[in-house]
């Protein structure tokens, strides 16, 4: 894994494999090995890139507290990389959040768009949780955390029969830069991308979780509405990171969409 500097961010980036660009973006809860599962399967017709946001792995600040920022600094990164115009983008949950934002900004620098448990913006309902874990990460660290994350991260059966991977999501959590994952989590308070998804014009698959309780499938659902080239996959028993609770299931989805 290497570091770029991007501004006055130091970003962590890994690129694998040859062919057509793909780009993955993680999810709050994680890191870039939260595609540890899939990445060779995708890196076998793709140059695959996936990035650490700030606070996770190497990559560092400072970052204000705005999606927009978030999506900038991706742009800008894939930009230093001489990424090409026809790259693909997946993200997941936060690394979600931010793709939507960036399509929206910079739809034109990239082709296809996959949304993994993500959304257009949070609704008040959920806000609560969000506030909790930033304050919770600030005042007491990322132990204070984890085990509220990984609750987000999987449904409680699959965290009662999956000890080793639960037990490798929280020592990556813990690894965590707290002010920096705080920064993230309310960044997300904020967001509010429901009006600009008409704006949206990439060719867009959606893949929903039934069992995600950390970005509900009515989240996806309204992305569906909105972008009008998009198309939805549901994956019932599985939770909010299908490429690591479901790998099979995951790549079954994505792949054909990713078919040129």
């Amino acid at each position: 894994m290497t570091n770029i500097m991007v501004g006055k961010n130091r970003i962590q980036y890994e690129q694998v494999g040859k062919g057509p660009d793909l780009v993955l973006l993680p999810t709050l809860l994680a890191e870039m090995s939260v595609y540890d599962k899939v990445i060779d399967e995708l890196s076998h017709f793709r140059r695959v890139t996936r990035f650490n946001f700030p606070g996770f792995g190497s990559s560092s600040g400072p970052i204000n507290q705005n999606l927009e920022d978030y999506a900038k600094l991706i742009h800008e990164s894939m930009n230093v990389l001489n990424l090409p115009a026809n790259t693909d983008l997946l993200g997941n949950g936060f690394g979600g959040f931010v793709a939507v934002t960036f399509s929206i900004y910079y739809g034109n620098t990239i082709n296809k768009l996959i949304l993994v448990d993500t959304g257009a913006g949070f609704p008040e309902a959920g806000m609560g949780a969000l506030y909790n874990l930033a304050e919770n990460a600030k005042n007491k660290g990322m132990d204070s955390i984890i085990e509220a994350a990984l609750k987000r991260m999987f449904p409680d059966n699959f965290i009662d029969s999956n000890p080793i991977i639960v037990e490798e999501r929280r020592m990556k959590l813990k690894e965590a830069d707290p002010q920096l994952f705080a920064n993230a989590a309310l960044s997300l308070t904020g967001l509010d991308n429901r009006p600009k998804l008409k704006d949206i014009k990439n060719q867009c698959l959606i893949v929903v979780g039934l069992e995600d309780e950390t970005t509900p499938p009515d989240l996806s659902y309204e992305l569906h509405q909105g972008i009008s080239k998009s198309e939805l996959i549901e994956l019932p028993g599985v939770g909010h990171c299908p490429q690591l609770q479901d790998p099979e299931a995951f790549l079954n989805a994505v792949l054909p969409f990713l078919q040129p």
